[in-house]
């Protein structure tokens, strides 16, 4: 049940005999040269769609903007900060909450939103309320190893070209060319260098460690439709599972 799709009376009802909502949320950021620069709340917004018949609870509009300071220089990407989206996630989350709206599932597709969304179910906890984070990339690694990825590599692009190859442009793809800050400190992923084979955060904008705007060990030229198709099915199914255990929860 899409919360745009509905009338107030609509509304009024359901807030009337449930207190669970799912807010998706993601950003729009770079994803390298060849993925949307939508596809960190296109992902979560379909994760929505395919859960929708299941489970008999609202689903807010998406949040299209998070936290992706370290893509600015990518063009099309638009950061609102962490400010920026802890004021905009808790306001509707307060809308939410004076509309009766107890458990708050927050269905995440961007990395860089993960802390101030926690910050987010801490705020609620006070409140004597509930919140939990749904990071789709990191399920469906946990659900099988070989779906995990890196940014806008095999993973991200299998799940758009499951959601809407039209949306992938392969034409435009540039490989992943590492760039550490040293010979001695080579690069270890996002925001990390190796050092005597140890991982130490150096936090760096994209650009500084890859011009094309994608990184990881799965490069999106191995991605299939197939391979989304599974993957999201896999996960809607996990998804599902956990939020009717959550929706299940008694709050002291």
């Amino acid at each position: 049940m899409f919360l745009e799709q509905i009338s107030w009376v609509q509304a009024k009802e359901y807030f009337e005999q449930k207190d669970i909502v799912i807010i998706p949320v993601g950003s729009t950021e770079n994803h390298g040269s060849q993925l949307a620069l939508g596809t960190d709340f296109l992902i979560p917004r379909a994760l929505c769609e395919r859960m929708d018949d299941r489970l008999e609870i609202l689903i807010a509009p998406t949040i299209p903007f998070g936290v992706a300071d370290q893509h600015a220089r990518f063009p099309g990407t638009i950061t609102i900060g962490s400010r920026g989206l802890y004021d905009l996630v808790t306001r509707v989350a307060d809308q939410l909450y004076g509309h009766g709206i107890r458990k708050f599932v927050f269905l995440n597709g961007h990395g860089g939103n993960t802390p101030v969304l926690q910050d987010v179910c801490l705020d609620l906890d006070k409140k004597h309320a509930l919140g939990c984070l749904l990071n789709w990339w990191t399920l469906a690694g946990d659900i099988n190893p070989k779906w995990k990825g890196g940014h806008g590599g095999g993973e991200e692009t299998a799940a758009m070209l499951a959601i809407n190859p039209s949306f992938v442009h392969m034409e435009y793809f540039m490989p992943f060319v590492p760039k550490g800050l040293s010979e001695d400190l080579t690069f270890a992923g996002a925001f990390h260098v190796f050092s005597n084979g140890i991982s130490v955060p150096v936090p760096r904008r994209v650009d500084h460690y890859s011009s094309c705007g994608w990184y990881g060990p799965d490069s999106p030229e191995t991605a299939t439709a197939e391979w989304g198709e599974e993957m999201l099915n896999a996960t809607a199914d996990f998804c599902v599972d956990f939020i009717r255990k959550f929706e299940k929860v008694r709050i002291d």
